[in-house]
């Protein structure tokens, strides 16, 4: 009896020393937090204050003119601000869709089949992921001006598709997620490579799919460079250039200002509603498939 309360005793002491050394990467995670939230915060504020409260000295406290500040967004050049949501929404959408489709499939292939020069394309795309997008920038547009889709939707839709690190990254979840023995007894009952990757393969994907895919989203949602390059018509800018051009706008008409920070927090509501909405497929247990 004096052993086991002795025993408890030391277990109990060992806890005691463990859990301030505990606290330290809970602290640290709350400071980095804090860290990403507090402008996304800022924004928040800022989009609910009139004019005259933009620039109070109480910077932390809400304002009382966000009503008014998403009218006179919505009214701004009869609306200019929807269709810049809307050209958002087609190159996040649509090219995050396609880019998906196109990772998903080549890292089951780069993962499951041997083929020559397998290792070399997989190394040319680890080289890929190393090389800036904004050193490609110029030389896409001059590739594509010279084959006349400069200041299209193709422009900003085409260079997004063909991802090296969403390969790569369905490359390790294809080769971890899709066991090689359900394969075998696939093609021992018949199926053929097309119904092993549509029936079979791509259901163990759909988490990693889910990843790829905000992964993507976020990025072309959040790109500026690129449409910035290749666009001119400003009735195809997507979000981040028309609040930009917006932002110089600003420089003499400070009251637009407002719009733009209100347009700003509005440009943040549909990725935080997309990452609540899918999160839950990060859940989904990765071999469900394989015992249906």
């Amino acid at each position: 009896m004096a052993a086991t309360t002795v025993a408890a005793s030391h277990r109990r002491a060992r806890v005691a020393t463990r859990r301030p050394l505990g606290l330290v990467p809970t602290a640290v995670l709350l400071v980095g937090a804090i860290y990403c939230l507090f402008p996304v915060f800022w924004v928040m504020i800022a989009a609910t204050k009139s004019p005259g409260e933009l620039f109070s000295t109480a910077t932390l406290a809400f304002g009382t003119g966000f009503a008014d500040n998403v009218a006179q967004l919505f009214a701004y050049r009869d609306g200019v601000f929807w269709l810049w949501a809307l050209n958002t929404l087609i190159y996040a959408g649509g090219g995050a869709l396609l880019s998906t489709a196109v990772s998903a499939i080549s890292g089951y292939a780069l993962a499951k089949y041997r083929f020559p020069g397998r290792n070399v394309i997989f190394n040319v795309l680890i080289g890929g992921i190393l090389v800036p997008s904004v050193v490609l920038a110029i030389p896409q547009y001059l590739l594509f001006a010279k084959i006349g889709l400069a200041d299209t939707y193709w422009a900003v839709l085409l260079p997004q598709i063909l991802h090296p690190y969403s390969i790569y990254l369905a490359r390790i979840y294809a080769a971890a997620a899709i066991p090689d023995s359900l394969l075998e007894a696939g093609r021992i009952d018949g199926a053929g490579d097309w119904t092993l990757m549509s029936r079979v393969a791509m259901p163990l994907m759909v988490p990693g799919m889910v990843t790829i895919f905000l992964f993507q989203f976020v990025a072309i949602w959040n790109n500026f460079l690129l449409p910035f390059i290749m666009l001119g018509d400003d009735n195809k800018f997507p979000l981040t250039v028309g609040l930009f051009t917006l932002l110089q706008a600003g420089s003499n008409q400070p009251s637009l200002y407002n719009l733009i920070l209100t347009g700003a927090f509005l440009s943040i509501v549909p990725l935080i509603a997309l990452f609540l909405t899918m999160q839950r497929y990060w859940r989904t247990d990765l071999s469900s498939g394989a015992v249906k």
